[in-house]
């Protein structure tokens, strides 16, 4: 009986060291058992961490290449890049069950016993020394780095009740309470934000990360700690609340750089793996690809905006908020109306404005504007850009002889205006768009084969796009968007209403302001 032949039930069966030394068994130590389940994944071309898109190029090569060379590794990059994901995903190169010496607070290894309790258990009992299995999820131990963090939560302190109750000097290292880092021994343990820890904590690494001993109270314990840290950070220039001390940081063997995704097909396989939409949701909503790529698109405009701190990021969870978001406004639409059923709007994309306010940090100049007046920019600006994949570019078609945005301009240069409510019925939202002149004929020219609800919908767009491009006026109230002649809309002033809160939002404003 090999113990590596073994299945997991036959495993769990054995309960004594006499029984696990029967089988073969050898210690390997976390780091080298990572290196071994990495390799046979590799081999057997299997996904190593799914579900992380985006770094399969870039980030995941890296994380590899230092599980395979037993390295301690610092994750840095800036928010919401997947960093805690990579390191919880590790757990999944463990072996499904590893055997300890049964009552131990270090996950004694039974070949190889760490703690004095375990050494006294293996002397008086021998072969006879029970063993439990401890599970690979169990073997994950994560802390936050918090300023109130101590010497004490790390890496433990005197426990004077048992010293007096054992009648052991404090010498002893049985009257030790041993903190998270002794005890995931054999495991893997990953400090997050990392440079909020203070200074003399961090030093207080040091000696396990390199000497493999620990100090408590004045007194040295040699402890050759068998852990695969995983630190995460962003980047120093950004965190003013600490940075990670140097000789801390010449411990740490890889350091690896996260990012953003790059494209916008990454950043919605993200969002859609990630957003949590309800199935009565899913069954009332019906969407396209196209606010899905808006929803995305906001993001990349607020990671290049000037208003937004670019030190900061813009974490992925801007995306996923305002994605569900997104379908709750959809979703209060068609309750409040009544409906079945709905197609997603234009003016549901002016629904996530909380979304975003709550996730973007702004520089000086974003804050005198408003984080509400930021954040509608910003989905003015996304509007903007993906206009032109569908649509032929309003500054090019100003110098054509036939201009395809004529007709709806002279619709509106001739007085006529339209509100459109955000919580209007499918019914009355058809009616509006189509008395439109010429927006209907001019989605059919450029985005035809589409059905009804999603030509409705491209109708909407076009009209932002245009209005984005101050090729006619818009304005913001409080419970929808007005459009009228842009001659007009110059001079009228903010909203119609004296109540509206967001004021004008005019494309000739945001040209200011973008």
């Amino acid at each position: 009986m090999n113990y590596t032949d073994l299945s997991t039930n036959q495993l769990l069966q054995i309960k004594t060291l006499g029984e696990l030394k029967a089988t073969g068994y050898r210690s390997r130590t976390i780091k080298q058992e990572l290196r071994d389940n990495l390799i046979s994944k590799l081999q057997k071309k299997e996904e190593v961490f799914p579900g992380i898109w985006g770094y399969e190029d870039t980030v995941l090569p890296d994380v590899e290449r230092a599980i395979l060379s037993m390295h301690n590794i610092n994750l840095l990059g800036l928010r919401g890049q997947a960093k805690t994901r990579i390191a919880r995903m590790m757990v999944n190169l463990l072996d499904e069950y590893v055997p300890m010496v049964a009552g131990t607070d270090l996950n004694d290894d039974p070949l190889h016993p760490l703690s004095r309790h375990a050494r006294d258990i293996i002397a008086e009992q021998g072969d006879d020394t029970p063993i439990e299995w401890l599970h690979r999820d169990d073997r994950y131990t994560e802390k936050l780095a918090t300023p109130d963090v101590s010497v004490a939560d790390l890496i433990g302190d005197v426990d004077p009740i048992k010293a007096a109750t054992l009648k052991l000097p404090y010498s002893d290292e049985r009257v030790i309470h041993f903190g998270l880092i002794p005890r995931s021994h054999r495991g893997i343990f990953v400090i997050n934000e990392l440079p909020d820890l203070q200074a003399r904590i961090q030093v207080a690494l040091f000696n396990i990360l390199q000497e493999g001993d620990i100090q408590i109270r004045g007194f040295k314990l040699r402890l050759p700690l068998d852990i695969q840290f995983v630190f995460t950070a962003n980047p120093e220039d950004y965190t003013n609340r600490g940075s990670i001390v140097t000789p801390l940081k010449d411990r740490i063997d890889s350091q690896i750089v996260t990012h953003y995704p790059k494209t916008i097909e990454v950043g919605k396989k993200i969002t859609q793996q990630e957003a949590v939409i309800k199935t009565e949701q899913k069954g009332m909503v019906l969407t396209n690809e196209l606010i899905k790529d808006l929803i995305e698109q906001i993001a990349m405009e607020a990671r290049e905006s000037e208003y937004v701190d670019s030190k900061s990021g813009v974490s992925a969870r801007m995306t996923i908020s305002a994605y569900e978001s997104l379908i709750s406004a959809a979703e209060r639409r068609c309750l409040l109306n009544g409906e079945k059923s709905t197609y997603i709007r234009i003016s549901d994309l002016y629904g996530v404005v909380p979304a975003i306010c709550g996730k973007v940090e702004l520089v000086y100049e974003g804050e005198v504007e408003g984080p509400v007046i930021v954040a509608q920019n910003l989905i003015g600006k996304a509007i903007r850009t993906q206009f032109l994949n569908y649509f032929p570019n309003p500054e090019k078609a100003k110098k054509t002889k036939r201009n395809p945005f004529g007709k709806v301009i002279e619709w509106f240069g001739a007085g006529h205006e339209m509100d459109l409510m955000s919580d209007m019925t499918d019914r009355e939202y058809q009616a509006r768009l189509g008395t439109i002149e010429g927006l209907d004929d001019f989605v059919d020219e450029y985005a035809s084969r589409l059905g009804k609800e999603e030509k409705l919908f491209m109708m909407e767009f076009a009209l932002h796009g245009m209005a984005e491009y101050s090729l006619i006026g818009k304005q913001a109230l409080d419970r929808g968007t007005h459009f009228k002649d842009l001659v007009s809309s110059m001079f009228s002033g903010p909203g119609r209403d004296d109540d509206d809160d967001f004021g004008d939002f005019d494309d000739d404003d945001n040209d200011d302001r973008y």
